[in-house]
């Protein structure tokens, strides 16, 4: 039997429980789910990559089918490297779902075999985004409700950094 294993990928700068979710609720789908940071020299992030990299494996570390690692260039090259039969994405609203449908066709383009699966947000989490966070906490709001404390922890150390 062929093992099912999903790719989650993101730039998780930083990681939210929104995203926390689609990574349980994917755990419970999927054999393995690998959680992909994107690395992509071109584009600054606020958080360095180990740290966010790190972040996740201890948000994660309760979830035995739950790796973390990351990659650079196509995620669907990255899908084929490890093995993967899918790529997990979460869908906030109808926006998300325009911008995703547009990228799973061109992954399925790419890799006829690569399923991209979508998980709706909970209602809870519908509003919650990396950039929301980052532009509330550079403007001195209060973002703990929105982030596991590991995420929080290193959110604020990357603005003192800042």
């Amino acid at each position: 039997m062929i093992k099912k294993i999903a790719v989650y990928a993101g730039s998780f700068d930083p990681v939210t429980h929104g995203h926390l979710d689609v990574i349980r609720r994917g755990a419970r789908l999927f054999d393995e789910i690998i959680v992909a940071v994107g690395h992509n020299v071109r584009k600054s992030r606020l958080i360095p990559l180990e740290e966010r990299l790190s972040v996740l494996e201890r948000c994660t570390a309760s979830l035995s089918n739950v790796r973390v690692s990351s990659f650079d260039g196509l995620l669907v090259h990255y899908c084929q490297r490890v093995g993967a039969t899918a790529i997990l994405r979460g869908l906030r609203a109808v926006t998300d779902f325009e911008f995703e449908f547009q990228i799973g066709l061109a992954n399925r383009d790419m890799e006829p075999g690569l399923e991209t699966i979508f998980l709706l947000a909970d209602p809870n989490n519908i509003f919650i985004s990396s950039s929301l966070i980052k532009e509330i906490a550079i403007n001195g709001g209060d973002v703990s409700r929105y982030l596991p404390l590991a995420a929080h922890e290193s959110l604020h150390a990357a603005l003192v950094r800042s």
